[in-house]
């Protein structure tokens, strides 16, 4: 596994990020914690799921392992596997044996990208065992008090082929999470990128206008986290039309007929 796809936070070197709660969702992940349930959060892209994952952590002074799931991802990447170094082999522990042992956070994004032998090893975790199996050692990890585990996918990208099964689902306790409230999307907008609030009212009405669009070739709505992306560039100093462009029109779609209407929707919202 890649160092860009694992992060390792240290709960005493790093701050609490900022986090404006919509619901619940901090009470049932301090509960889930204290019980030892594993959580798994579903929402669509760049509406917040890791960022309260990375709050939540802080917040309970836990060290965070977070894996961004892919094709590729297999059980051995999550668990460990022999390396050669220096002329000898030895075994180094992938991210999710580090949690279990460290009794840490592992966050898996987008679980369900990963090959289909990573929900073989995540059983045994998310039932009353709390076991990982280190098959290449011999070992039986028992995760100890602290250990969590956490998922996150979007079910508006689910197909047949990337569908989370029942028999995985259900082992989880679940939270749904979607954009925020105008109001709430302004303010944090306006917290990340710098650009004052009246400044960024524009860009959530655009937003908004974007996510009811029906009959268009677009998978999902502009995120919250392009929204900050566009107003950064905005509050460095680019023009509007060009932040727009960069952040907004050219992440969400290939298609020039598309693009061009969404160039339309611009014009009319600062019209």
């Amino acid at each position: 596994m890649t160092m860009n796809a694992m992060t390792d936070m240290k709960p005493e070197t790093r701050q609490i990020p900022h986090y404006r709660p919509a619901g619940n969702e901090i009470a049932l992940f301090e509960m889930a914690h204290a019980n030892g349930l594993p959580l798994l959060l579903k929402g669509p892209t760049g509406c917040g799921k890791t960022r309260f994952v990375e709050y939540m952590a802080a917040r309970l002074g836990r060290r965070l392992y977070t894996v961004a799931c892919h094709d590729d991802l297999s059980a051995a990447d999550l668990i460990g596997r022999y390396l050669l170094r220096g002329g000898a082999t030895e075994w180094v522990d992938g991210p999710l044996t580090r949690a279990v042992r460290e009794g840490a956070i592992c966050y898996l994004d987008e679980v369900v990208e990963a090959r289909k032998d990573v929900a073989v090893v995540l059983h045994p975790l998310t039932d009353d065992r709390r076991t990982l199996m280190i098959d290449r050692t011999g070992e039986e990890l028992k995760a100890p008090p602290g250990f969590m585990l956490v998922a996150s996918y979007n079910p508006g990208y689910q197909n047949v082929l990337k569908r989370m099964k029942p028999s995985t689902r259900q082992r989880f306790l679940s939270a749904s999470f979607d954009f925020p409230d105008p109001a709430t999307e302004q303010a944090v907008v306006a917290q990340e990128s710098g650009l004052d609030l009246a400044r960024t009212a524009p860009l959530i009405r655009l937003a908004g206008r974007i996510r009811a669009l029906s009959g268009m070739d677009l998978e999902e709505g502009v995120s919250t986290r392009l929204l900050i992306y566009a107003a950064t560039l905005i509050a460095g100093g680019m023009g509007l039309d060009d932040a727009l462009e960069a952040a907004v029109i050219e992440p969400l779609t290939d298609d020039a007929d598309v693009r061009t209407a969404l160039r339309d929707l611009v014009a009319t919202t600062w019209g």
